[in-house]
């Protein structure tokens, strides 16, 4: 199941300090994800008339996918310009074709356009989750559209908040604490 990675609060790399990593593909030659809470202030019209690209209206800030640079890439919801399906209602594109569609949509449709990728080699990715940077949970469609600036803090609380037992070994928590 695709996952979204949170930065451990001791993660302090500027470059993933507080982020929240789509997983799009982890194997056993590496990983390759995106992180999905750092907008630039530039816009994907911007972008596109810096890439002399076909004009373009969106407004939609641009995401800084991570430190490896790469061909532009998308995740978005619309499932006929998909080339990998990530969860129900989330795709992911980074073919030039489907871009130039995806960019022309209205700004209230789900599209996200990334600049830069995450990516670890062989066994990296393992070594840093065994080492206590990364917190993983499932990624669902909601999550990835988020725009919430504060998505790491919440879901951080949300990923605590069923680790917590099992951390502490309880087996049982009444829905009512003075039951206890």
């Amino acid at each position: 199941m695709p996952s979204l990675l949170l930065a451990s609060p001791q993660l302090l790399d500027p470059n993933f300090a507080k982020s929240v990593v789509l997983l799009i593909e982890h194997n056993e030659q590496g990983a390759l994800g995106v992180v999905l809470n750092r907008p630039t202030s530039k816009t994907v019209r911007e972008l596109w008339q810096e890439l002399g690209q076909p004009p373009c209206q969106s407004q939609r800030p641009v995401c800084l996918g991570g430190p490896v640079s790469g061909p532009l890439m998308a995740v978005h919801a619309a499932a006929e310009l998909a080339e990998v399906e990530i969860v129900a209602g989330a795709y992911f594109s980074a073919k030039k074709q489907h871009l130039d569609q995806l960019v022309q949509r209205p700004d209230g449709t789900l599209v996200k356009l990334f600049v830069g990728h995450a990516g670890w080699g062989p066994g990296q990715l393992e070594a840093e989750i065994e080492q206590g940077a990364w917190h993983s949970m499932p990624a669902t469609a909601e999550n990835i559209f988020d725009e919430d600036p504060d998505l790491w803090q919440r879901l951080m609380q949300s990923l605590r908040g069923t680790e917590l037992p099992a951390l502490l070994k309880i087996k049982h928590i009444p829905a009512d604490p003075r039951v206890n």
